[in-house]
């Protein structure tokens, strides 16, 4: 019983800080607007504080750890097998989350042949720094696959999916690609994280030109229509048609743009244990096996972003 009432206080706690939270964003975007939207891209590119809690906690299954500079940040990477020596997958993770988050793949992969790279972002895990943005994550994972060599496969889920598309459009060598709930369209991601904070979505398209010019890579750059198509391999877009976090809608863009993709629709999985799930994982290894997984997405000139 005092368990459900420390439950219960816990939760009351946590929304009181989230409604003080929005107000203080509602009021100070009539008041303080440019302060608000520096407050706001702060919030925006800082990982949650758990993620290092959860990455510090969690189980390395037995991974040999290193570590890389990239761009005088220290990158935390882990090892399962022998990346010189077998093929292997380059594991790339999501928003606040962390490179061992690939565990319940290792095994499945292992017995299937492969070594196991993974890393923790920026900000993320045991790695180094505080902020990181979109164009962050894929440079960095571009720089942990160049130090591994060519995979046989990138695996990303959620806006690690992201940073993996845009890699791949750049050079990342990944003989297959595995996208899990990929986030397609930073700016919309803006604009819901603008609608969860009470500033609305004009306030989203502020905090985009904001990015551009911290960053100096224009969004449209970021977006999946733009770097689909470019991308010549053979590729697995899974997402849940449930996804709260990122719609369903952002991984069909990807498989209907993307050349020869195939699209494995789940449902009832949502965000984040669809990239843990069993059937998924045999899904992947089939896919691997250039078994025939999902579906094809038809492209036509009246959906969004047109013909693949």
């Amino acid at each position: 019983m005092a368990f459900a009432f420390a439950k219960i206080s816990t939760t009351v706690r946590n929304l009181s800080i989230l409604y003080a939270a929005r107000i203080g964003f509602l009021i100070g975007g009539w008041l303080l607007p440019e302060t608000t939207l520096l407050r706001a891209a702060r919030i925006f590119s800082t990982p949650f504080r758990s993620s290092r809690a959860r990455a510090a906690s969690a189980s390395t299954a037995g991974a040999r750890e290193e570590r890389l500079t990239v761009d005088g940040i220290e990158i935390a990477t882990y090892l399962w097998g022998d990346a010189t020596q077998q093929p292997y997958v380059l594991f790339a993770h999501g928003w606040s989350s962390h490179g061992t988050r690939i565990a319940p793949w290792i095994e499945p992969l292992q017995a299937a042949g492969y070594a196991v790279v993974a890393f923790d972002q920026a900000g993320h895990g045991k790695s180094g720094g505080h902020r990181t943005t979109l164009p962050d994550f894929a440079c960095h994972l571009l720089a942990v696959g160049q130090h591994y060599g060519p995979a046989a496969a990138v695996l990303g889920h959620s806006l690690g999916g992201a940073a993996a598309a845009v890699a791949l459009a750049r050079g990342l060598a990944a003989e297959h690609a595995i996208l899990i709930a990929p986030a397609a369209d930073p700016l919309a991601a803006m604009e819901r994280f603008s609608r969860f904070v009470w500033l609305g979505v004009h306030f989203g398209r502020r905090l985009a030109m904001f990015y551009e010019r911290e960053t100096r890579v224009p969004i449209d750059d970021l977006q999946a229509h733009r770097n689909a198509p470019l991308i010549g391999r053979p590729a697995l877009i899974v997402h849940d048609v449930e996804d709260r976090e990122v719609p369903w809608s952002e991984g069909e863009r990807y498989a209907r743009l993307w050349h020869g993709a195939r699209m494995l629709s789940t449902r009832g999985y949502g965000h984040n244990r669809i990239a843990e799930h069993p059937d998924v994982i045999a899904d992947a290894l089939r896919f691997l096996r250039s078994e025939p997984v999902g579906a094809r997405i038809v492209s036509s000139p009246n959906l969004p972003y047109g013909f693949a």
